[in-house]
């Protein structure tokens, strides 16, 4: 053995008890964590499905076909509110995916100077630390006349569109879905761009090598390969949109009833328990617990769909 394996194998020690029980020690504290966060959350699902017990033993999944809210006559139903969730939502990623995905290409390609580029991902961060009720009162000051002189305006020529059948009148689903839109970028732009900086360089410059123009390069090569961060962070933007509370109480309008047009005051789950819970006894405190254990179970099934979504993807 010359002088060099024998430095070797000085250097080279077996691994301590103390090194191995720390080792240990932390691969069970991560476990811990992780089985603490589902643990989190089926407690919370518990909590509030006991609550709910009697409303589903009195209406059972006729609650969700009903469209009905009378306090007085202990009639409930959700189908307004569920109808108002997921439209208000939909409207809400209809604007803030093409917006946000291109911020992020935007900012992920040397499309600008470094200096505007640190300016503008902090503006876009920025965007995620307004309070929610100041995107209420900015909507209903600013937002919503706005959108009712809009809404005129189109109304008077595509009336006939169910979508545009009734006049604007001021708070409505299109300013909730608008407020949604504005609260949601952020995470959607930030997500994107990193999926996006996280896809190897290699990728670039082999496409380039074949010819692909930049966008090109972007469109087919880049943003698919960065599919499945961009979905995650639209899920994370609908689970956002559709659990929002405050912005949507204050622009939504707060009629229980369902209307085609998106200028009509509507709706959401989440805004009716804001409204309602605060002077709701008996009956009623177990209807708003089924109308939450309801909005949990929509979210809960909007992230199974992603999931399959992105696993289709990785197949193809």
């Amino acid at each position: 053995m010359n002088i060099q394996d024998e430095n070797i194998h000085m250097k080279i020690q077996p691994r301590s008890q103390l090194d191995k029980l720390l080792d240990r020690g932390f691969i069970w504290l991560t476990q811990f964590f992780a089985f603490a966060i589902a643990g989190v959350l089926l407690w919370i699902a518990f909590q509030v499905g006991a609550q709910g017990i009697p409303a589903m033993r009195e209406f059972g999944l006729g609650f969700l076909a009903n469209s009905a809210w009378n306090p007085v006559k202990s009639d409930y139903g959700v189908l307004p509110q569920i109808y108002g969730t997921l439209v208000s939502s939909f409207i809400g990623l209809l604007i803030a995916v093409p917006i946000g995905v291109g911020t992020a290409v935007l900012l992920s390609e040397n499309f600008l100077p470094s200096k505007v580029k640190t300016v503008m991902v902090f503006l876009v961060e920025l965007l995620a630390a307004i309070p929610s009720v100041v995107y209420g009162i900015w909507g209903i000051f600013v937002l919503v006349p706005i959108l009712t002189n809009f809404g005129k305006w189109l109304h008077g020529i595509l009336g006939w569109v169910p979508i545009f059948s009734s006049p604007p009148t001021g708070p409505g689903m299109l300013a909730a879905g608008v407020i949604l839109a504005i609260m949601t970028l952020p995470i959607i732009t930030a997500i994107s761009r990193d999926a996006l900086i996280s896809v190897p360089p290699s990728l670039r410059q082999a496409a380039f090598g074949l010819g692909a123009t930049r966008w090109e390069t972007i469109l087919k090569v880049l943003i698919p390969a960065a599919f499945s961060g961009i979905v995650s962070a639209v899920m994370l933007a609908l689970g956002r949109a559709m659990g929002e509370t405050m912005a949507v109480t204050m622009l939504i309008g707060n009629a229980n009833k369902i209307n085609a047009s998106v200028f009509a005051p509507a709706n959401s789950i989440a805004s009716l328990l804001a409204n309602q819970f605060a002077e709701a006894d008996g009956l009623q405190i177990s209807a708003l617990m089924y109308a939450a254990l309801v909005l949990f179970f929509l979210t809960l099934i909007v992230n199974i769909i992603a999931e399959l979504i992105v696993l289709r993807v990785k197949r193809i």
